[in-house]
């Protein structure tokens, strides 16, 4: 019975507040007293069945909890028939209680949502030199996994043959694919946008990189701050302080409603559990929008800082870098882009992607003889035509003509932190595009919210090169910049 009360706290919440509105509307709309009356009585009632429960439950450990102070007062407000203060008191109380444990599956959903991401099974090699699905906790250190593209990376490992591009964004927060060959580690959780690739188990199950991220979070919401050790320890002598003040105020006055009153106004509820509420709050929240907190200490660090540091990539930026600036010369600019388009669409290469959104609805023709240059670029023959796409120094290597004007363009380009992609058709420069990842919406604004809020330097690190770095530290208005 009292177990089935206990799940049915939500519920006697609601019918509780529908009770209360009904039994005011009686008595001020209606001027109806047994109405209200009633229904006060009958809210009363239900309210304090868990809250005396859980008061039970408590004294059977020898604790004084809160809910042992409202009983009482429940009680005590019940024998000088004053029944607004019994209905109201344990409705608020069972709110609060209510709001903490909707916080609370709010935060955990936010765990889930974590765990979600992790992969769920992995193509392992068998005794026989086949590879078959299993689930991912039946892998161990040392095993050989097969991961195909478009699959997820199942253990922290070393790739053993093949190559491939890794989406490490749930890791690095990085956008743009990470190459990986043989040698190369790879993580948990993390994404093969292309290739096939084989990897030697390293770390698995709560040991990898995407678990300890998982272990983190939770450990950050249950870690208690200062503020709710303090409250912890008020709330154990607080409780029979204020039942201890309540009989003295009624042994000198003999005023058994005053000494009521006393421990009504007594009950520390919204102090109690408002500090642990925010705090989880704020965790879960941040664990949604991809930040992680280090426990609710962290929180009330935060009020003190004045220095905060921030990588660019997916934090300062989008994260999804697309074509900011681009320069035409020559003629026949459509057919230069449509030979663009027709070569990048057979690429993997990360920039190939925002040149393609960038260009849109073209005409593809049949590319031949493609040779990649390593670190370069491509070129190939379209229709009869030699067209290279890559940086400079392939330019250079194909004996393009760069005029004053292209240089330039490629200076003002790479000063403002763009990635270059520059087209030939047979030795002449068509095309020219700087690529560069975006500022989030926004964070502009975030920033200087934050300068206002106290924080005085804003620091951003990054692995790109120092001219982007400084382009967008000098766009946003920061601190220091480290490339």
């Amino acid at each position: 019975m009292q177990r089935y009360i206990l799940s049915k706290k939500n519920h006697i919440t609601l019918v509780s507040a529908i009770l209360i509105v009904i039994a005011f509307t009686s008595l001020l709309g209606f001027n109806n007293e047994a109405v209200a009356i009633w229904s006060l009585v009958i809210a009363s009632i239900l309210g304090f069945m868990p809250i005396a429960i859980q008061a039970y439950q408590a004294l059977k450990v020898k604790v004084v909890s809160i809910d042992v102070l409202v009983t009482i007062a429940v009680i005590g407000a019940f024998f000088i028939r004053n029944f607004e203060e019994s209905a109201i008191v344990t409705f608020l109380f069972l709110f609060g209680a209510y709001l903490e444990q909707r916080t609370l599956n709010k935060t955990r959903s936010a765990i889930r949502e974590l765990t979600e991401m992790a992969p769920e099974s992995a193509l392992k090699q068998m005794e026989n030199g086949e590879f078959e699905e299993v689930e991912v906790d039946e892998v161990d250190i040392g095993d050989i996994l097969l991961v195909k593209t478009g699959a997820k990376i199942p253990v922290d490992g070393i790739v053993l043959s093949g190559e491939g591009s890794i989406n490490e964004a749930s890791i690095t927060g990085e956008s743009l694919p990470v190459s990986k060959e043989k040698g190369s580690y790879v993580f948990a959780g993390t994404i093969l946008d292309n290739g096939t690739i084989q990897i030697n188990a390293d770390r698995v199950g709560e040991d990898t990189t995407f678990g300890k991220i998982i272990e983190l979070v939770e450990e950050a919401q249950d870690s208690k701050s200062e503020a709710e050790r303090f409250i912890d320890r008020f709330a154990k002598y607080y409780t029979p302080a204020v039942l201890v003040l309540g009989i003295l105020v009624w042994v000198f006055s003999r005023n058994l409603e005053l000494a009521i009153t006393i421990l009504v106004l007594g009950c520390p509820g919204a102090l109690v559990i408002g500090v642990p509420v925010s705090n989880v709050a704020g965790i879960g929240n941040g664990a949604r929008h991809g930040i992680l907190l280090k426990g609710s200490e962290v929180i009330g660090d935060f009020s003190r800082l004045d220095t905060m540091v921030f990588d660019k990539t997916g934090t300062l930026t989008t994260g999804n870098p697309s074509v900011a600036k681009k320069k035409y010369y020559g003629e026949n600019i459509e057919e230069a882009l449509g030979y663009l388009a027709s070569i990048e669409r057979e690429s993997d290469h990360p920039l190939a992607k925002a040149v393609l959104e960038d260009i849109g609805t073209t005409t593809f023709s049949t590319v031949e003889n493609t040779e990649v240059v390593k670190g370069g670029g491509v070129s190939a023959n379209i229709k009869g035509h030699r067209v290279s796409v890559g940086n400079v120094a392939l330019m250079e290597r194909e004996g393009v003509q760069l005029d004053e004007q292209a240089k330039a363009d490629i200076a003002s380009f790479e000063k403002d932190g763009n990635s270059l992609v520059l087209t030939s058709i047979d030795g002449e420069l068509k095309v020219l595009m700087g690529i560069r990842d975006q500022i989030r919406p926004g964070v502009k604004e975030d920033l200087l919210r934050l300068k206002k809020l106290g924080v005085k330097n804003l620091v951003m690190l990054s692995g790109d090169n120092q001219g982007t770095v400084d382009a967008v530290s000098q766009e946003l208005g920061l601190t220091e910049a480290h490339g």
